[in-house]
């Protein structure tokens, strides 16, 4: 079975997605790893970052999209095919990354939200809503040995189908006052429903993000989070830290084919850092 983690903040613009496009990246190149990225956010920015925006339309217009898979959840339908929505050998780089596969989002995800929830029994999980996409996904989930989920920046009914498949979940901050104050809610609302619907998850870390080494705030932050974990309970701050960049924006263009990862995420610092991040989590969830 693969390691299967949710990325997860409830405020947006931490470099969640970012995060978990370059640790995909890294694990298959550098090591070799056969990933599959799940988007399960509308905004659909891992998508647009793996292939393009023609292609995923059109993919999303034939049903190959995670939208087709919670409209039959709420119709009883059987359109969705998992073998054909999820997209094989993704990324600009060298014409597309073996063993870097994608389960596009749709923005269309925006309006089965509100109904999936009104359907959904929330107390038990008795009626399987959150086991959606686990249940679609176990024919292939053998193919792989890393499963990344990019979740919404809430905790939803879609992101718990991210979160109830899960084994562990990680939180990219960036070291200010508003992304880190949403930490322990993450961390509360992960335990309440691993007791509810009696599924174990572990925090795996807390990854500090766009960090700006000259702001006095940034290094504070980092050295209070560090100062204030708790073994067992409060999930550890990761060694590695991703600098703000923009090339690391810049990323997200797929357009234009690139030859490696150090040109894809630009130069020296971020092309270092993000391979100490995969590295890092590697031995996290294989210690």
């Amino acid at each position: 079975m693969p390691v299967i983690t949710s990325v997860i903040n409830l405020k947006g613009g931490v470099g969640k997605t970012t995060l978990t496009i370059a640790l995909a990246h890294y694990l298959a190149v550098e090591h070799g790893q056969r990933v599959l990225v799940v988007d399960l956010d509308p905004q659909t920015n891992a998508t647009i970052a793996l292939i393009n925006e023609r292609r995923w339309r059109e993919r999303d217009q034939r049903g190959q999209s995670l939208y087709q898979l919670f409209k039959d959840w709420l119709d009883g339908s059987r359109e969705f095919e998992i073998n054909q929505a999820i997209v094989q050998r993704t990324s600009n780089v060298m014409g597309g990354i073996p063993g870097l596969d994608l389960l596009p989002s749709s923005i269309r995800l925006h309006k089965l939200q509100d109904k999936i929830t009104k359907a959904s029994d929330l107390d038990e999980f008795r009626d399987g809503s959150v086991y959606t996409l686990r249940n679609v996904l176990g024919p292939v989930i053998g193919q792989y040995d890393h499963v990344l989920i990019d979740c919404p920046p809430n905790l939803g009914i879609i992101t718990l189908n991210g979160i109830a498949m899960s084994r562990y979940f990680l939180i990219p901050v960036v070291p200010d006052i508003l992304s880190t104050l949403g930490v322990p809610l993450v961390l509360d609302r992960m335990a309440d429903f691993a007791l509810r619907a009696r599924h174990e998850i572990y925090g795996l870390g807390i990854v500090v993000s766009r960090y700006r080494p000259q702001s006095r705030l940034h290094k504070q932050t980092v050295m209070d989070m560090r100062r204030d974990v708790i073994p067992g309970i409060h999930p550890p701050v990761f060694e590695t830290i991703i600098h703000e960049a923009s090339e690391v924006a810049e990323a997200a263009d797929v357009d234009v084919e690139v030859a490696n990862l150090r040109q894809k995420f630009g130069g020296a610092g971020p092309h270092r850092q993000f391979s100490a991040l995969a590295r890092e989590y590697l031995h996290q969830v294989m210690s």
